[in-house]
């Protein structure tokens, strides 16, 4: 909005207008923002009594969580729209799906939480009926992007150490995999929202990632030098990242530990999902099970405790998803969130260095 009203009308303040520029005032505002708004969030919410409903089952030191208030993930889509409204160029129309699949996502959230809220249970809605709104939302978003794209390089799979190999993909197999990795990364995001700044800590940080090579992608020169496919509309995703994390940065300042409020499903879905169609956008699906390791991780062991007590009737961990396995092994919740989130860094770092392996 602000970028279209600048250039036309005040070129002489066109760094305004500029990809660095928009990037950290769009940080600040989505920052600056979720801030400001989310105490009167929280005043709301108590008042109305959407408090997290926590599972019997859990670690009983999350029984006094119970009238925290939930779906604070509402802010951080409020503030980040509106980031996103002021500093974006709206004619992009990788902004638009990552926006859509996002409040898409987001609605799916909301009647989960509503659920849960009005049910009194921590169920909310079946994972059955999840994922076929999922599936609904998911395939028709990748079916139009699929249909409407005209650049060949935003459809090749890119193999990290071998991404002198080009595999173009066709209609079928570019919808499998896209649908794939956004089903799993936004109920992976889901399952790792249980202790108190955990998910955001991880979000962020894959976001970071996810910016930087949004850049990079963008970029002729810089995508040369990586020996990545330049892809026309993906610097303007550095914007997206950079809003998601000014409005997670003022949810964390509410959310660490002891936290005053949740993201509930309607927070981690939504981010989840816009993590998955940006991944999708830069091409770099393989990449995103490196850098969003700690949601792998955590999807990983819910998988091996359902299938050995399925068939083996034999738990691996205490409890799953794994940071519960170790809260009942006695670690504290700072302790678990402090420790994933280094190691969110780490896998950061080590997403970023193979980037320039050939």
């Amino acid at each position: 909005m602000l970028v279209k009203y600048f250039k036309y009308y005040f070129p002489t303040f066109i760094f305004f207008t500029s990809l660095t520029f928009r990037s950290i005032i769009s940080l600040l505002t989505s920052f600056v923002i979720s801030l400001y708004i989310i105490p009167y969030f929280i005043i709301f919410f108590r008042k109305k009594n959407y408090s997290q409903v926590i599972r019997l089952d859990g670690p009983k030191s999350h029984l006094k969580k119970n009238n925290i208030p939930t779906m604070g993930g509402i802010v951080i889509l409020i503030s980040f729209i509106i980031s996103i409204l002021f500093w974006s160029d709206l004619y992009n129309p990788y902004l638009w799906y990552v926006l859509t699949i996002m409040i898409l996502y987001a609605l799916i959230g909301f009647i989960d939480d509503f659920y849960k809220i009005i049910l009194n249970n921590s169920i909310g809605l079946t994972i059955y009926k999840k994922i076929f709104l999922q599936t609904i939302i998911t395939t028709t978003i990748i079916t139009f992007f699929y249909i409407n794209n005209t650049d060949k390089s935003a459809l090749q799979f890119i193999i990290p150490f071998c991404k002198n190999i080009k595999i173009y993909l066709n209609f079928t197999t570019y919808l499998i995999i896209s649908y794939l990795i956004i089903i799993w990364i936004s109920n992976s995001v889901n399952l790792t929202d249980g202790l108190d700044g955990m998910a955001i800590i991880s979000i962020i940080s894959v976001i970071i990632g996810l910016a930087i090579i949004s850049l990079i992608t963008g970029d002729i020169k810089y995508a040369k030098y990586f020996n990545l496919p330049y892809i026309k509309y993906t610097k303007e995703l550095v914007i997206i990242c950079t809003a998601i994390i000014g409005s997670g940065l003022g949810f964390l300042w509410f959310n660490t530990y002891p936290a005053t409020i949740f993201m509930g499903d309607i927070g981690s879905l939504s981010l989840g999902s816009a993590i998955g169609m940006i991944t999708i956008l830069i091409r770099q699906e393989i990449l995103l099970f490196i850098i969003g390791g700690i949601f792998l991780f955590e999807s990983l062991s819910v998988i091996i405790q359902v299938f050995f007590y399925k068939y083996k009737k034999y738990r691996v961990f205490l409890m799953a998803p794994i940071h519960h396995h170790f809260e009942l092994k006695g670690f504290s919740e700072p302790h678990i969130v402090v420790r994933f989130g280094i190691i969110s860094l780490i896998l950061l770092f080590l997403a970023l260095s193979i980037l320039k392996v050939c």
